[in-house]
């Protein structure tokens, strides 16, 4: 099993993108508010406010959800993902990794 985290850039993929979790069996999932780091330096540490002219469509906050994940379901699910959104290689669109667990207590069950 895997953690997955998946950085949405733009918010408005929420939805779609925890629908994609429904339809391939993502038994729960938890969605954090966020701020990427150009953001902070661009808007709140004045030395680097230049880097605002640099950040092309620049948002003001993220969502981060994260998830346990079964390995086989990580790349059809990314794969979904970014049939809705775009190329997560293309700038601006968000981030996805996983990290392996070892350890995990308190999953729903899988539906059947």
């Amino acid at each position: 099993m895997k953690l997955l985290f998946i950085v949405l850039n733009k918010e408005e993929y929420l939805e779609p993108v925890l629908e994609l979790f429904v339809e391939s069996g993502v038994r729960g999932a938890t969605v954090l508010d966020s701020v990427g780091m150009g953001r902070i330096l661009a808007h709140d540490i004045p030395i680097f406010a230049g880097l605002r002219n640099l950040m092309p469509e620049s948002r003001p906050f993220n969502k981060t959800i994260f998830t346990v994940i079964e390995d086989e379901k990580i790349m059809p699910l990314i794969s979904a993902i970014e049939e809705v959104m775009g190329s997560l290689d293309e700038p601006g669109t968000g981030l996805a990794f996983t990290v392996p667990v070892d350890f995990v207590r308190g999953l729903a069950p899988a539906l059947e």
